[in-house]
């Protein structure tokens, strides 16, 4: 019996590890779920960031200089940590500053966003040439696994992007539209749903451009995912407002499986700027498209974007758009500063914003938004949401999230993870919403 433990442990001991780290969006954590599970197939084990591993796989993000800098500190603690592993860096900020992230100490591997999904080849190949980022026209599907132990799966549905909004370096990174069929969709969500996720969120770059880069409709892409036997929850990611159809959001309110959480860009609350950004809708479009989705969804959660620091902003017109975000139902605010992306049309503008104002602008809404969103809980208590459990916190209280995505924590002694519960919502402490599960 002790040789029987002994091999099992050598075995165990010999098995290659890998670790992610993953910044940026929704549709970075989809494509790190479909790459780790090609890891775990070829009999890697994943172990946390910054554990000694055979691979250090970070899937990057370029968004702003932030995020590039993140990424910098990220492959200098890879290869602390794993000084004798590789580094593989991939992604939105590989593809755009190769060069500089090839010659940083420790990393072996520089993937674009296409060549990533061939890790596997390269990291079989002897070879010298550590840089990989030839785009494609092709597509690659992506989804969360089971292997990262998530509870809400991403489904990606699109990727790259057909405008050329003026801020954004993300058309450069992705290269243009490209989409999945619905076919595929469905037969891709059909096996998450088969592995045990309840909810999924379908995800791309911009999915309102799903019709015009795949020539098939992305209400019938909803309808069948809506249909598959076992899938308890759905939920849109970003959704440019201009691509928000009443055909769309006539789907979506048929189904129970639909969850009333939207996140509609906004950007910025002037409609000079709105022009200055190349967004593709006004003011008046805006708010439309959010009371329209409240005449649907009267408890909806909403989402919106916001860029602080545009160049040329002037107090003024970064009041608008304080002033909007505070009176339209917004509940959920995720705000930028604006940040300078080479070749970018803004980056070639005059009166560029010095970076304490653009701070002050971003304190100013992200209180606003802590706030909005403390108002939108609170207007909750007394009332019961169905709500998907993940995982349990600090003080031993299980966490989820309602339909409209508040977060909320309740005392059980059950496993409640991936689990959906009727919760009824009794209180709002320690700014977070406590519930009592309902049988």
């Amino acid at each position: 019996m002790s040789n029987i433990e002994v091999n099992s442990t050598s075995v165990e001991s010999s098995k290659k590890k890998v670790s992610f780290h993953t910044l940026g969006c929704r549709l970075n954590f989809s494509e790190t779920g479909s790459i780790s599970q090609g890891f775990v197939d070829r009999g890697y084990e994943i172990v946390g960031f910054g554990e000694t591993s055979d691979v250090t796989f970070i899937n990057t993000c370029t968004v702003t200089d932030s995020a590039d800098s993140t990424c910098r500190n990220l492959i200098r603690k890879a290869h602390k940590a794993s000084p004798e592993g590789k580094v593989v860096v991939a992604g939105c900020y590989a593809q755009m500053d190769a060069p500089r992230i090839s010659k940083m100490t420790g990393v072996d591997l520089v993937l674009g966003t296409t060549e990533k999904y061939k890790v596997f080849e390269y990291l079989s190949e002897d070879e010298s040439d550590a840089i990989h980022i030839d785009k494609t026209k092709d597509f690659y599907g992506a989804a969360t696994s089971v292997s990262e132990g998530h509870t809400r799966a991403f489904l990606k549905i699109q990727d790259g992007c057909n405008y050329v909004c003026s801020f954004c370096i993300i058309p450069f990174a992705r290269g243009r539209s490209k989409a999945i069929s619905i076919a595929d969709a469905v037969k891709e969500a059909s096996e998450i749903v088969k592995s045990g996720f309840k909810e999924i969120i379908l995800t791309g770059v911009n999915i309102g451009e799903y019709e015009s880069t795949s020539g098939e409709k992305l209400t019938d892409l909803v309808r069948a995912i809506l249909e598959i036997d076992g899938l308890e929850r759905l939920r849109l990611s970003s959704v440019e407002p201009n691509t928000i159809t009443d055909e769309l959001l006539e789907v979506l309110k048929s189904s129970p499986k639909f969850l009333d959480h939207f996140h509609i860009p906004l950007q910025s609350g002037n409609d000079e700027i709105l022009k200055g950004m190349k967004r593709k809708y006004t003011l008046s479009d805006y708010k439309e498209v959010i009371n329209k989705i409240i005449s649907f969804f009267p408890e909806a959660g909403i989402g919106a974007d916001a860029i602080c620091g545009f160049p040329g902003e002037t107090d003024e017109q970064f009041m608008d758009t304080y002033n909007l975000m505070r009176d339209l139902p917004l509940t959920h605010f995720h705000v930028f500063p604006y940040s300078k992306r080479k070749n970018t049309v803004a980056s070639r503008m005059e009166d560029h914003i010095q970076h304490p104002v653009k701070k002050a602008r971003v304190k100013s809404l992200i209180a606003l938004g802590e706030a909005k969103l403390r108002m939108f809980s609170e207007d909750q208590v007394g009332s019961q949401s169905q709500v998907l459990f993940e995982r349990k916190n600090k003080k031993g209280l299980w966490e989820g999230y309602t339909t409209n995505f508040v977060r909320v924590s309740v005392q059980s002694d059950e496993d409640l993870k991936n689990q959906v519960r009727n919760v009824y919502l009794k209180s709002f402490e320690e700014n977070r919403l406590r519930g009592e599960l309902l049988q």
